[in-house]
């Protein structure tokens, strides 16, 4: 299984959304080519604690949505190893569904599928960049039928 989740995790999680978030990251590893068994560690958390991450590892002293950390460069001994973390605020989650007008779960896969993009090297620090970022966000996130309500 390509996504790594603690127990606590899931059990917060409605399982239909666990198997979208496996089924965008099967669905983004074989199109960017990269071999099934890569992994992707996935933690969700509060304002409380991702504003602790942003602070300590950006600089930032406020809560944000999604923070991913990439922890690969290249193949080890051929094999593909744990491409990085993912870790959400699933408070922040919820404010944006209501700001965005969506389904929690709409926001989630969306926020998973955006930091899922930064362990594969996409970035938004432009407008060619983050033009070929939401593009693959939106056919990844269409692949699960997580449309765009509200926006």
């Amino acid at each position: 299984m390509p996504v790594v989740m603690n127990e606590e995790a899931r059990s917060h999680i409605p399982p239909q959304i666990i198997q979208k978030i496996e089924a965008i990251t099967s669905k983004a590893l074989e199109s960017h080519h990269l071999p099934a068994q890569a992994e992707v560690s996935l933690t969700f958390c509060n304002n409380e604690q991702i504003r602790a991450l942003n602070q300590a590892w950006r600089q930032v002293d406020e809560p944000t949505d999604v923070l991913s950390f990439p922890l690969w460069e290249e193949k080890i001994n051929g094999q593909m190893p744990l491409l990085g973390d993912i870790i959400i605020s699933l408070e922040r989650a919820q404010e944006q569904a209501r700001e965005y007008g969506h389904s929690v779960e709409r926001e989630i896969l969306y926020l998973y599928t955006h930091g899922l993009l930064h362990l594969l090297g996409y970035d938004h620090l432009n407008a060619q960049e983050q033009k070929k970022m939401r593009k693959c966000e939106e056919e990844l996130l269409q692949w699960v039928g997580a449309k765009r309500e509200g926006i």
